[in-house]
């Protein structure tokens, strides 16, 4: 199976820029996070899982200096590949390159290839993605929260370098500090000059003489960091909180990446949200059906009394203004409807049995209106 293009993965050209790549991973990280996808059918929540670990896959390559640079070089992520079964018509197999290689090479022989500077250049860190998991209430009215992350930064001792110190660095010999090296190969054109990152300093143009003890030359270092996240009242399940700068660090000076919190709020044993609003059931005997009556429901904020009006049919919504949850953008608060389910009692006695027909066949037809409108039709 041929290779996916990473660019085309998060619909960009193979020009884009770091901050490019950047912008993109974020937007459709959010638009196929599968807690987005919960409440969706499997096909689609598989669906939406396989374009998120591509989308995952191809930023960690792209947002990789040294992995980018090899996937640009030879449009794969392991480098050149030699087929021993393709032929001259693939521009493949003994040649070790293919056209597309042929031509940047004859452009970087021209002063159009990727500069030693970009390759040494500053990288910004990656994102780091975290869930919290909140309670309904916490959502309602805000909350904060304390959650550890671990990420990487720049070695403190080095300051990134990894060379002991930060200063035990030499001129790479390979690349006289150039970051590059170059190489003929035979292609079909003839002999062609190529440039790629020095295997020797890995296109950085500098070699350590001593490593960082801290970090064995690495120049980062993995550690645990505690972040104050402040949650706004009103935010719902799968929204998100971004915090700027406080994702990995970036190399070679490059900005920090950003933390990104998903939110999963659990649900309430009493109420259902839409947007603002609340819903809440409540059972109601027959009696206080027919009758009417003053009922106490439950509110987030504790208990309220409505009034419920003689003759209410099973499944009557009324509407408590004010009582929902607070627009996250906007003003004020959403409303609480409340939904009465007409309870019909169970176990009666004898004397209850007597005195419910002795009611039964006082009343009139008319005083059930959609039973007498059924009966018409069916000629009853």
């Amino acid at each position: 199976m041929a290779e996916q293009d990473l660019y085309k993965i998060l619909g960009l050209d193979k020009n884009a820029s770091d901050q490019e790549i950047k912008t993109a991973y974020r937007n459709l990280a959010k638009k196929y996070h599968p807690d987005l996808y919960t409440n969706k059918s499997d096909a689609e929540k598989k669906e939406a899982e396989e374009k998120f670990k591509a989308i995952n896959h191809a930023y960690s390559v792209l947002s990789d200096p040294e992995k980018k640079q090899i996937y640009d070089q030879y449009g794969s992520e392991d480098g050149p590949q030699f087929d021993p079964n393709a032929g001259f018509g693939g521009f493949s197999g003994g040649f070790g390159m293919n056209m597309e290689d042929i031509f940047s090479s004859i452009f970087d022989n021209f002063g159009g290839g990727r500069s030693s500077s970009r390759r040494n250049g500053p990288a910004d860190g990656r994102d780091i993605e975290v869930e919290l998991e909140i309670t309904f209430e916490e959502a309602a009215f805000g909350c904060e929260k304390t959650i550890r992350i671990k990420r990487e930064e720049n070695c403190p001792d080095c300051k990134g370098t990894g060379a002991k110190d930060g200063t035990a660095l030499k001129t790479c010999p390979n690349c006289n500090g150039s970051g590059y090296v170059s190489r003929i190969q035979n292609t079909i054109l003839g002999q062609m000059r190529t440039q790629g990152a020095c295997p020797n300093c890995r296109g950085k143009g500098k070699i350590i003489t001593e490593n960082c003890k801290t970090c064995n030359g690495q120049g980062r270092v993995q550690q645990y960091r505690d972040v104050k996240v402040v949650i706004p009242a009103g935010v719902d399940n799968g929204q998100h909180k971004i915090m700027r700068g406080e994702g990995h660090h970036g190399i070679n000076g490059g900005s920090r990446g950003d933390l990104l919190v998903y939110l999963k709020v659990k649900p309430h044993k009493y109420f259902k949200r839409r947007n603002a609003d609340l819903m809440v059931e409540m059972p109601i005997s027959p009696i206080d059906a027919i009758l009417g009556c003053t009922l106490t429901v439950p509110t987030l904020k504790g208990e309220t009394t409505i009034k419920v009006p003689e003759g209410t049919q099973s499944g009557k919504i009324l509407t408590v203004k004010g009582q929902g949850i607070k627009r996250l953008q906007g003003v004020g608060s959403g409303d609480l409807y409340v939904k009465l389910n007409v309870e019909t009692p169970v176990s009666i006695t004898r004397e209850q049995k007597d005195l419910l027909n002795k009611l039964k066949v006082s009343f009139d037809k008319k005083q059930f209106p959609q039973k007498k409108k059924f009966d018409d039709l069916t000629g009853k």
